[in-house]
């Protein structure tokens, strides 16, 4: 784990981590510390295009530029709308918080849709595909630069690594808020940081 020195936020946690290693030290005291400075509660959106990498690999530098430049065009009123933050920008993947798992999966709905209606007479290359996954619960979050906590640690791992083209992956904890109002598939694989996954139902 890295941190950027500036910011008081980022400071103030390497202070206390700091305190956290000193021989005898309370640490027990000190994570309570650290929870109420920093805890928050948010639900967790991690994006990932499908075969990003064979496409630069295949088509180029600029391409991959293209590719970014079109798909941030298409997700960030869709992320607006459902009153998500988009925290980082990485490659071909976002980080994205929201305050409910209701807009966090409204959200990756509506994703889905723009990248269905923009791919619609393109060819294969030109396309925007789209996988997500979403986590919910306590996180640590510094400012408007860092989010730490095992529900960030699993939406990453479903939606970077195991979604596919068109899927939206959810921790159990997401679910669980939303069994009223959507389908879910369960999945025969747990993400580290929860105890069940699935797949969202939807249609486009």
């Amino acid at each position: 784990m890295t941190f950027d020195v500036a910011g008081p936020a980022r400071q103030r946690l390497i202070k206390l981590l700091e305190e956290r290693l000193a021989e005898g030290a309370d640490k027990e005291l000190v994570d309570n510390r650290i929870w109420e400075l920093f805890g928050e509660t948010w639900s967790v959106m991690f994006t990932d295009l499908v075969g990003f990498s064979r496409r630069v690999a295949e088509f180029g530098i600029i391409h991959f530029l293209q590719t970014i430049h079109e798909s941030h065009r298409l997700f960030t009123p869709c992320v607006e709308d459902c009153d998500g933050h988009i925290l980082k920008s990485e490659g071909d993947s976002l980080l994205v918080l929201f305050r409910s798992p209701e807009k966090a999966v409204a959200c990756a709905v509506a994703m889905q849709r723009a990248c269905k209606a923009y791919n619609v007479g393109r060819a294969e290359e030109e396309q925007v595909l789209l996988c997500l996954g979403i986590g919910h619960g306590r996180v640590l979050k510094l400012g408007d630069h860092d989010v730490f906590g095992a529900e960030v640690n699993a939406a990453s791992k479903l939606g970077e690594d195991k979604a596919k083209a068109g899927e939206i992956l959810v921790t159990g904890s997401v679910r669980e808020q939303l069994t009223k109002l959507y389908r879910f598939e369960s999945l025969d694989y747990a993400p580290p940081g929860a105890d069940s996954a699935f797949k969202l139902i939807y249609t486009l």
